[in-house]
């Protein structure tokens, strides 16, 4: 696909953190791009209007936020889609969106693949997104050339519910050690010792990790730039307690970290970095 003349055309919907860098990359590698995204962007591939947006591209890669988002889009472009078409869902959604996907894209004859991805500001800005990708396998491999445009890694799962469930259980872990990261933090500091000592303490332990790196430091100096949103994880950590709920299983470790996310969220904190969840100590 190194003739740009034969690559498919694309409609990138959503515009956020992830998917105004994703829109760039794909458009950088020659890809005919169209955008569209709720709220208005001085781009000169933004369109108005979604469904023509939808209608003029063979790919419709949607990075929305969640599950309300996907659900709107979808029923606006319906008429839209169809044979020839393909609908690739980067957004985490949970496990009855999946299904509605899949069974609304094989009633209209369109290809569909379910590839959320890990990866936030920083891996999206790099083209470094790692996609958990389910669906038919010769939609698969048509779109891998394109899908290797914004990632390093595209790992293939069993199917498009597949994709969701360890997309939202990794982000499970993520979340959860946030909320362990903050309260080390908390005690460290209160005890007199500093976050650049905690972080170097964590460094040879097994629980060290590129998160750790990432969020103590900022949490002491009380940088929440968001790389993912709290409003994000947040809504995750919902659907990974409805599929929980779906098994029959209590997961409380993730139940109390939603609470306390849920707090942060009540208070207009929602469009900062996950990690402000350090914050809930200062009340203390």
């Amino acid at each position: 696909m190194s003739d740009a003349s034969s690559l498919p055309s694309v409609a990138v919907f959503g515009l956020g953190i992830i998917g105004s860098r994703a829109a760039d990359h794909i458009a950088a590698a020659g890809y005919p791009v169209t955008t569209w995204s709720r709220s208005p962007r001085e781009r000169t591939d933004f369109e108005t209007d979604p469904s023509t947006a939808a209608r003029n591209a063979d790919i419709v890669a949607c990075y929305l936020k969640d599950v309300p988002a996907v659900r709107y889009i979808l029923g606006n472009i319906r008429d839209s889609l169809g044979p020839g078409k393909t609908f690739v869902n980067h957004a985490t959604i949970d496990h009855a969106t999946t299904d509605y996907l899949v069974a609304e894209c094989a009633r209209l004859g369109c290809g569909f693949l379910n590839a959320p991805f890990t990866g936030s500001k920083i891996a999206a800005r790099n083209a470094a997104l790692v996609y958990y990708a389910g669906g038919d396998s010769e939609v698969m491999e048509r779109l891998r050339p394109f899908l290797e445009v914004t990632s390093t890694q595209i790992m293939e799962v069993s199917s498009p519910l597949a994709a969701t469930i360890l997309k939202l259980t990794t982000n499970l872990i993520t979340a959860s050690t946030v909320q362990a990261l903050a309260e080390g933090l908390t005690v460290n500091l209160a005890h007199g010792i500093s976050a650049e000592t905690y972080l170097e303490s964590i460094k040879p332990n097994a629980c060290a990790s590129v998160l750790a790196s990432m969020k103590v430091i900022s949490m002491a100096e009380g940088d929440f730039d968001p790389h993912f949103s709290l409003s994000n994880m947040l809504k995750d950590a919902r659907y990974m307690l409805d599929l929980a709920e779906r098994a029959g299983l209590e997961t409380p470790g993730i139940a109390n970290t939603a609470t306390q996310m849920q707090k942060r969220n009540d208070l207009g904190e929602g469009e900062f970095d996950f990690s402000i969840l350090f914050k809930q100590f200062e009340e203390a």
